[in-house]
Parts: structure tokens; C-alpha cells; sequence
């Protein structure tokens, strides 16, 4: 049975802050609905609006937290675990980085570092089921990306090896996401060591096409890489449990094209946009996802480089409830249908 898309949401970490409305989960859902979005994706290392792990211990603090979101007006679309997962697997070109979405107890140390993302990510399994959820989105990590460029060439396996310990270490995250019948939607993303079509199928051979290995669509970042994020729904529709509406832009120049010379994002070649600033066609989106009957929410992850947030949100709710399709029960021809008969059929075919 055909089924709408659900939404819009709002994918709440741009938005998190110190000052009212922006600093509890209470208030940021009361402005994000005033907006009227229906739906909140919660950044889940954000303590001001979370605890998950005792949101994975809990169902009295989930059906807490799921209370405040409703007496708001909005459901829960999604937990994310982005930065944790991100933490999974890190190259130590990025240590000092990475360190800053760890806890200050396990900073200097990339083994406490990593058994602390680990635990993280079961702790999104077990309260991703307290709440209901069918799928969380999150990142990969990576160990390979600073090899991308193949010059220097690259020694014999260095992949192989590379998305091996990737499939490693995720695999047994993901049994626990099974256990708790919860998909991953990885955000396929630059720096991760999944960031396209390819590497997502290098990952999934990695961890034994593991049922819960899934994706969450974002097609800003095809957009900037230059890859078809149209066809992509076509090939990997099967596969897509998430979805983040946000617009990119790609303008070379004479002087920078996709890897966009190390300018500021401003600056850049490509560049995140808000909502129908950009050039993604989220018409042919949303057809797409509509076509293979993704069923799940269509939420706003807002990254623009030009304009202030809250313009962002203002706009993108209208924006995204535009672009969703209801879909229809009926054939447009049905009217013009006619009594099914055999004898009929078989004598147009002149047998």
C-alpha cells in the first residue's frame, strides 16, 4: 500500500545553544513546532537536551522525553549518534580533532576514546527501541580518507585493509542494532570513509551486508562531489532509511573546482546553502523517494554558510511540506477503465 512521506523534521544540533529558546529540549521543541515542524531528530551527545545513556537504561525517562516532545507538538524522528559513530574509527591524522566530541576523560587517549564511542553506539540501539524507532542515523568513521587522493600511490591493500578493520569493528554494533530492531542510517559523507556509492558497497561488503546497514540520503554532499544523488535513489533505494534535506551549491571557477583550494566556506567552490538557495533539485528528490515508496521523514539538517539560522528553519518547514507528495490511491486513467473480459482480451490479440 503507497504510503506519504512523513514530515517536515528537524534535525536539531545547528541549532542547540546556551540561550533560550535553544537551551532545553522543553523550549527548542515548542520553537521548532511554532515553526511547524512535526518532527525533531535529537543530537544525542548534546546533554543539554539528552541523556543516552539513560535513555538506553530507561523507558521511564523515554516516554519522559517523548512526553515533553508531544506536549510540544512534534514526534521523534530519529536519535543521531553522528559524533560518536564518527569516533568508531579515526585516523590519527585527525586525533587532536576528534577529541573535542569525546568527553574530557578519555581525551589523549584514542583506545579509551574509541570502547567510549562503542558503548555509545549500543547505548543509541537500546534507546532507539525504548522510544519505538525504527532507524538512527550516524557516520562511519574512517581510517583510509587521508590515503583518497591515489598519489603518493598507495601500497597494495591499504584499502582493503582499511575498510576490513571498518567492517571489524562495526559489525558487532550492528548485531546489537539487530537485536534491538534498529537501522543504521550512515550518513554518507566527505571525510568518512563511506562518501559515496562505492565505498558504501566497499563498507557493506565489510560488515557481511549486514540487514541494519542503511543510509541516511543527504544530497548536498553528492552534490558537491559531482555524483548523480538521482540515480543514487535508483540504485540504493532499498538501502535509504533516512533522509536530511539540505541544499548545496557547486560553482568552479578558474581557480578552484571540488576540492575548492582550502578557502573558507564562503569562499568555496561548493558550499552548503539553506533550503532553495542552493542547486539541488528536491523536486526530482522527493519523486524519487516517493517512486520507491520511502515511507519515513524528510528532516532538515541546516548548514549554510551565508544565511542565519533561524531564517533557515523559518523556511524550511514550508519548504519541505511543499516538496512531500501525497501519494495518490487511484490510477489518474482508472475512470477510463472497462470490465475485464477473457474472451474479450483474447480476441484483441486475434486468438
Amino acid at each position: 500500500m503507497p504510503t506519504t512521506m512523513k514530515g517536515p523534521g528537524l534535525f536539531l544540533a545547528q541549532f542547540a545553544g546556551d540561550a533560550a529558546p535553544f537551551n532545553s529540549l522543553a523550549s527548542i521543541t515548542k520553537w521548532a513546532a511554532g515553526l511547524g515542524y512535526k518532527g525533531v531528530q535529537i543530537p544525542t551527545w548534546d546533554a543539554r537536551l539528552f541523556d543516552l545513556e539513560k535513555a538506553a537504561s530507561s523507558k521511564a525517562y523515554c516516554d519522559e522525553v517523548k512526553g515533553t516532545c508531544t506536549d510540544a507538538g512534534v514526534e521523534i524522528t530519529e536519535l543521531s549518534t553522528h559524533l560518536q559513530g564518527q569516533l568508531v574509527a579515526v585516523h590519527p591524522a585527525y586525533d587532536a580533532q576528534m577529541d573535542g566530541f569525546a568527553p574530557a576523560s578519555v581525551h589523549n587517549n584514542p583506545q579509551a576514546r574509541q570502547k567510549w564511542a562503542v558503548e555509545q553506539m549500543k547505548f543509541g540501539a537500546k534507546a532507539s527501541r525504548n522510544f519505538g524507532l525504527n532507524a538512527s542515523v550516524s557516520f562511519t568513521g574512517s581510517l583510509a580518507f587521508p590515503y583518497l587522493y591515489p598519489f603518493p600511490q598507495r601500497p597494495a591493500g591499504l584499502i582493503e585493509e582499511a575498510f576490513g578493520e571498518l567492517g571489524k569493528r562495526w559489525k558487532p554494533i550492528l548485531d546489537v542494532y539487530e537485536d534491538n530492531g534498529v537501522d543504521v542510517g550512515y550518513e554518507i559523507h566527505p571525510s568518512e570513509d563511506v562518501f559515496d556509492g562505492a565505498t558504501f558497497e566497499m563498507f557493506l561488503d565489510a560488515v557481511g551486508g549486514h540487514k541494519r546497514c542503511n543510509i541516511n540520503y543527504d544530497p548536498s554532499h553528492f552534490l558537491l562531489q559531482q555524483l548523480d544523488y538521482l540515480e543514487f535513489i535508483d540504485i540504493y533505494h532499498e538501502r535509504i532509511k533516512a533522509f536530511h534535506v539540505k541544499d548545496a551549491e557547486f560553482n568552479p571557477t578558474g581557480r578552484q573546482g571540488v576540492y575548492s583550494g582550502y578557502q573558507s566556506w564562503t569562499n568555496r567552490a561548493g558550499r552548503f546553502r539553506s533550503l532553495g538557495d542552493g542547486q539541488v533539485d528536491f523536486g526530482g528528490i522527493f519523486s524519487k523517494l516517493t517512486q520507491y515508496n520511502y515511507d519515513s521523514w524528510a528532516v532538515l539538517e541546516w548548514e549554510c554558510c551565508l544565511k542565519h539560522p533561524e531564517d533557515g528553519a523559518a523556511e524550511g518547514a514550508p519548504f519541505i511540506q511543499h516538496h512531500i507528495i501525497r501519494v495518490t490511491e487511484k490510477a489518474f486513467d482508472d475512470f477510463a477503465a472497462g470490465t475485464t473480459d477473457k474472451k474479450l482480451l483474447r480476441a484483441m490479440m486475434g486468438i
